[in-house]
């Protein structure tokens, strides 16, 4: 049956991507995006499709709209953006957030939140459960994000417990692939960027620190599952990929698959940087029969490719 889905956000690099796949299942779709990070460039392409509505909107003003299910991904994302405007960036989380709930709770609308590893802060415990609270630094740069998520996550389970919204909740661990904007500070767009360009691979700290890495595909159809389950499933449920490398590791990976030359060379580590961040996806696998099964080499090519052939 068609749906009408509102994705907020859906000109970003995640949102944009699900946009296209839920459009292609046969859905009504509505893209919001105020592109203070969103690229009209992500979904160009889907504009003049008549299931395709594109309405330029900052979520932090209410938006009325009849929708079947609500999938809430705006808000700045990599921490060259989030820190931009801090403040903008905490009121997207938690402003933006009541008003989609308020609408969910007029609606009916089912409705997902993007949530993030970022809520774990810097772990203590690894891989990250969703049981566990987190260590975050709420005064430091990242903040912003990190605290915005967790009241956001906050907001959902009290919209849950005190309006019967429903509501689904994931938190999304590092994320790649096709239509990551190459300035959004996060390290496989930098480093195939600066590949290209054909300069030196920048690595904060010693390269020591860990990430786990998921390819776009792999998540969208996560995400998607989290929204077809049942009203029991709520989460927060972690997607990503738990394959670990080091920073150091990635970056002479995509100096080979590129075939560059160049090196790698050391700066000093930014504050708050995580030492470790890797996903235990149980809940996933049980609830969601969900398991990412694209390889980082694969997905590094594919990404490496569109990089080449795009106009920045």
């Amino acid at each position: 049956m068609k749906k009408r889905i509102l994705i907020t956000g859906g000109a970003g690099f995640i949102g944009s991507h699900l946009c296209e796949s839920l459009l292609n299942q046969g859905n009504d779709i509505v893209c919001v995006d105020n592109f203070l990070t969103g690229r009209k460039e992500n979904i160009a392409h889907l504009i003049g499709n008549p299931y395709f509505e594109l309405i330029t909107h900052d979520i932090n003003i209410p938006l009325y709209i009849e929708v079947d299910e609500i999938y809430n991904f705006a808000c700045p994302a990599s921490p060259v953006s989030y820190q931009e405007d801090p403040i903008q960036t905490t009121k997207t989380s938690v402003l933006g957030a009541i008003n989609m709930l308020g609408l969910a709770k007029k609606t009916k609308a089912k409705i997902l939140q993007a949530s993030t590893s970022e809520v774990y802060g810097n772990p203590e415990v690894h891989p990250q459960t969703e049981e566990y609270l987190g260590a975050v630094d709420v005064t430091g740069p990242r903040a912003c994000y990190d605290e915005g998520k967790r009241c956001a996550e906050t907001l959902f389970f009290d919209y849950y417990r005190q309006h019967s919204v429903e509501i689904k909740v994931i938190r999304i661990f590092n994320t790649y692939g096709p239509k990551m904007h190459p300035n959004d500070g996060r390290v496989v767009s930098n480093f195939i960027y600066q590949t290209i360009k054909n300069e030196d691979i920048t690595v904060y700290g010693d390269g020591s620190q860990t990430r786990s890495f998921c390819y776009i595909d792999n998540m969208i159809d996560g995400i998607i599952r989290m929204m077809e389950t049942n009203k029991n499933v709520i989460g927060p449920i972690n997607l990503g990929n738990p394959e670990e490398i080091t920073i150091k590791e990635l970056a002479e990976k995509i100096l080979r698959l590129s075939k560059s030359k160049n090196k790698i060379v050391y700066k000093s580590l930014p504050s708050d940087d995580p030492a470790q961040r890797k996903p235990d996806i149980t809940k996933a696998n049980k609830q969601l029969n969900w398991y990412p099964d694209i390889s980082l080499e694969k997905g590094l090519k594919i990404s490496i490719d569109y990089f080449l052939n795009s106009k920045f």
